[in-house]
Formats: structure tokens, sequence, C-alpha cells
């Protein structure tokens, strides 16, 4: 099982890694992007004016500049509904929009993965679906439990602090075994952001996007595209794993939230017929 590599929250301007991850991620950052993709699908060569989307929700011109510049007003859930609307947001999108609006999930704390009660119970789930390989996080993406194929196709797992987001986007391994690896960056940085709105208070996050955000491809790729990602349950793609394989592997990913413990996430990596990587 994976060690703990907890971090503090951050405050605005501090750090070597520039803006706090508030600034990068946050409600006001997300609000613009939507708004300037908003205006290029409706063929405007421009963002979709303020005005214009105040006026669609019935809220005021200056309620929704405040709204944008980082000021939270008053919401209720018809507004964002409408808002959502306007913008064109997807699930995930809206689902983001929401956390955000409202601080956050709902959910009671979870149960801590060391905890005796909830390990042995994941750990016979996972070894259950063997020969494919299978993991479980935690809300920052550290290794919680893996089964033996999953040692065998990924050794990094091994580390006492392995981490998911943090292989797959600052080493050199994770960009030659994932096929397409730009496409996997933004999905990774993408479900970064979704994780942070929901889950606004764990410090563990703001860390992560920290450390991530100091690799200077990965900064590149969070600029150019503001992505909002929940999961990547059902999304096929390509590893090239030569001790596994002398051919790419075509593999979908299933993903699993056990109701009892929120903020797990288990995966299993099946097999998929042979196509082109389409996450």
């Amino acid at each position: 099982m994976a060690g703990r590599e907890r971090g503090t929250e951050l405050t605005p301007g501090q750090g070597p890694g520039g803006p706090a991850p508030a600034d990068v991620a946050g409600l006001a950052v997300l609000l613009r992007s939507w708004r300037v993709r908003a205006g290029q699908r409706r063929g405007l060569g421009a963002p979709l004016p303020q005005s214009e989307v105040a006026d669609d929700i019935g809220m005021s011109v200056r309620w929704y500049r405040d709204l944008e510049r980082g000021t939270t007003p008053r919401l209720d859930p018809r507004v964002l509904s409408r808002l959502a609307d306007v913008l064109g947001l997807d699930v995930d999108e809206r689902a983001a929009l929401h956390f955000h609006a409202f601080g956050g999930t709902p959910y009671a704390p979870r149960p801590h993965a060391g905890d005796p009660a909830v390990l042995p119970a994941l750990q016979q789930q996972v070894d259950r679906q063997l020969p494919r390989p299978a993991y479980v996080t935690d809300t920052r993406w550290d290794i919680v439990t893996y089964n033996s194929a999953m040692a065998e196709w990924f050794p990094w797992v091994l580390a006492r602090d392995a981490n998911l987001i943090r292989w797959g986007l600052t080493t050199q391994e994770a960009r030659e075994q994932l096929v397409d690896w730009p496409r996997h960056a933004y999905i990774y940085l993408a479900m970064i952001r979704f994780a942070m709105a929901e889950r606004p208070d764990e410090p563990g996050l703001s860390a992560l996007l920290r450390e991530v955000l100091q690799d200077p491809t990965c900064r590149r790729l969070w600029e150019e595209r503001t992505c909002i990602v929940g999961n990547r349950d059902g999304h096929r793609f390509r590893l090239s794993l030569p001790h596994v394989s002398p051919g790419t592997v075509d593999v979908v990913t299933q993903v699993l939230l056990p109701a009892g413990h929120p903020g797990l996430r288990f995966v299993v990596l099946g097999s998929a017929p042979s196509s082109p990587a389409d996450d």
C-alpha cells in the first residue's frame, strides 16, 4: 500500500510554482474559458458577451461580472442550471459548477484507506479481477492497493509513495508507455480540475497540482485547455508495454466508486478491441 504525502494549502502567489491552485483552477477561470468556448460554438469569433450571459440567465451584468471576478454571490440551483445551459456545459462541467457554487461535495469524510476494516475487503475485490490489472486510489490518486497483474504491468505502483497522476504527468516512463501521451495528460489535468472543485478543502490536491505544474509541458497543456473530467470510466486507449506484450495493448478503463468509501476509486483495466485511442 502506498505511503501518504500530504501538502499544505497555498495562498495566492505563494511558492515558486507561480499562482496558487485557487487562481488557476477556480470558478472564475472556468467561467471565462467556458464563455470563450460558447462564443466559438456560436461562430461569434469572440467570447460570448457577459451581457448576453447575464440576460439569458435573468441576472444583472454586474452580478455576472462579479462572478467572473471571483466573487461568489448567493446562488441557487435554478440559476446554475440556466448558466450551464447558456454556456453549453457537459455533465462533468455542470457538476464542477455546482461544486464551486456550494463549496464542494456534500459527502461525509471517508474512512482512512489504511483502516483495517477497509483495506482487506478492497484487496479481496481487487484480487478477484485477475488476470486483469486493478487498483484503488484515494482522493489525490495515491495508490491504496493493487493486484499482482497491476504490479506486473506497472512496477511503479510498488513504491511507497506511488501516485497515478504524478506518474502519468511527470515521468518519462509514462510518456513512453501511454500511447499518444498528450491526450492522457489533458485528461489527467482535467480530472485534477474536477477533484479540486469537488473537494476544495483537500490540501493534498493543491500540493499535487503545484507539483505537476512545475513541469513546463504540463503547465503549457494546463493553460491550453480548460477541461473538466470526473473520471476515466469507459475510456479506451493504447499502452506500449514491451515487458508485457511485443505490440501495443488496447485497454478500456472501468471505474467504480465504492458507496461506503467516498473518495476512493476502484479501477480495472479490461481488454478492448484494437482501435485508435479515443479517450
